[in-house]
């Protein structure tokens, strides 16, 4: 599966799924993310799981977001940015 100079594994694919959903990784990262999926079923599922997820989420939250719902997405980002921070906006 090797395509090209960084070959991306599952672990580092699902690992960015997030940051692949909101446009947040740069395009040579984008695209390798973008080959591994096309290549291997079991990350392309975790994929599919996770836009879904978000289709449903933003569909059903529209009009009110419990409090609760805000703080747990809220400490979920952090918690991936103190993680991940070479995937912020800009430096990745």
């Amino acid at each position: 599966m090797d395509s090209g100079d960084h070959q991306v594994d599952c672990s580092e694919t699902i690992g960015r799924i997030y940051h692949f959903l909101d446009g947040e990784l740069t395009e040579e990262r984008r695209q390798e993310i973008q080959r591994h999926l096309d290549e291997c079923p079991p990350c392309v599922e975790a994929y599919d799981f996770e836009a879904e997820l978000r289709h449903l989420v933003a569909n059903r939250c529209r009009d009110h977001v419990p409090p609760s719902l805000l703080e747990r997405v809220r400490a979920a980002l952090e918690q991936e940015q103190r993680r991940s921070p070479e995937a912020m906006p800009g430096s990745g």
